[in-house]
């Protein structure tokens, strides 16, 4: 599915000398490494305050401990996506509210959210599923609306840039009042091992996420709020160093892997590329299939014997989850996500994919088809 050892392959010598240094400076936690790793993310994405952390999971359930929300306050975030988004919620003793997505983007279903706005909503999740954004604009203005916080899950989706209607452009992540995101190997901008950061435009919540970062305080031994431990290991700050001026070359590549995909798919009855929405970038994270008429388990036990690994992202909804299962969802209750589920499947992605490589995933999908 990735090919890290291809990708640090091309870029071995830079990466040597990165870890060599920050392992020979001594500074292992908090090193300077992180610190300018922060400002060059920052400047990237255009956004005023990057606060690296330990790792995706973190960023999230450290930006909903800044927004100050209370036990029982309700989040809304999409059933299909991965376990994480909702589980701070529900470990911050909030309320997860669960609405289905579009069947196209996979992104928040907007009339969704506006039904499932109540007393006690307080903010809003969009997950940027697979690559590209959720409808920003509108879910702002929903926000702004009803006096929701909105904090965007980009793990999938860094780098990609969303077009408002005004033609005012901004990187996923820098929309909403804080942005978070994974430096998980697989991911588009990966490290060696698990990182995170969050993002924001606001001062004063840059302040409390740093703060509650770093076990709730500002100045040594003096905590203010109660706080976590979330740190970016200096040595893999070294690695997204490397690695972070390469990512528009990266994304690139997966975009052109993407085009060629669709190539060799688009024309097979039963099968759906990935819809791309005109208000966003696509990064590719992850190319998607639609796999109809029941065919999807058969058709990747059929790539699995030609030596193809391929992936669903995701098996079940959150709702169908026993650690979120609840009589407020029965199933049947959000049917974009239940069809998706038995409909997804991944291929292989990452920036290392050759047209011989591609020949042989789109050969054997349309063999199963007996094209």
């Amino acid at each position: 599915m990735v090919d890290l050892a291809g990708q640090h392959g091309r870029i071995q010598v830079e990466l040597d000398a990165a870890l060599l240094s920050a392992a020979n400076a001594g500074a292992y936690i908090q090193g300077p490494e992180v610190k300018t790793f922060a400002t060059e993310l920052a400047n990237y994405l255009d956004v005023a305050h990057v606060i690296p952390c330990a790792n995706g999971t973190d960023a999230l359930q450290i930006a909903l401990m800044a927004l100050g929300l209370k036990p029982g306050d309700e989040v809304i975030t999409a059933t299909f996506t991965y376990v994480a988004t909702a589980e701070v919620i529900a470990l911050l003793g909030l309320t997860p509210v669960l609405v289905d997505v579009r069947p196209d983007t996979f992104s928040l279903d907007l009339d969704q959210v506006r039904a499932a706005i109540g007393p006690k909503t307080k903010a809003v999740v969009p997950v940027h599923l697979y690559g590209q954004a959720a409808d920003m604009e509108a879910l702002m203005q929903l926000a702004q609306d009803h006096s929701l916080f909105v904090v965007e899950d980009c793990a999938q989706a860094i780098g990609s840039t969303y077009t408002f209607s005004d033609g005012r452009k901004a990187k996923v992540g820098t929309i909403g009042h804080i942005g978070c995101t994974s430096f998980f190997p697989s991911k588009n901008l990966g490290c060696m091992g698990d990182g995170g950061a969050m993002y924001t435009q606001d001062a004063a919540l840059a302040e409390q996420l740093r703060m509650i970062a770093n076990h709730g305080q500002k100045v040594k031994y003096r905590h203010d709020v109660i706080g976590c431990n979330s740190r970016l290991d200096t040595l893999q700050a070294a690695v997204l160093r490397v690695k972070l001026p390469h990512l528009n070359a990266y994304i690139q590549a997966r975009q052109e892997a993407a085009a060629y995909y669709d190539t060799g798919l688009s024309q097979i009855e039963g099968v759906i590329v990935p819809a791309r929405t005109s208000a966003s970038t696509h990064v590719f994270h992850q190319y998607t299939l639609q796999v109809k008429n029941g065919q999807r388990d058969a058709l990747k036990a059929h790539l699995e014997a030609a030596g193809i690994p391929s992936m669903i992202y995701y098996p079940w909804p959150l709702h169908a989850q026993p650690a979120f299962a609840s009589d407020r969802y029965p199933v049947g209750a959000f049917p974009v996500a239940e069809r998706l589920c038995h409909e997804v499947l991944s291929l292989p992605m990452h920036t290392e994919l050759t047209a011989e490589i591609q020949d042989h995933i789109i050969h054997t999908i349309q063999s199963f088809y007996h094209i």
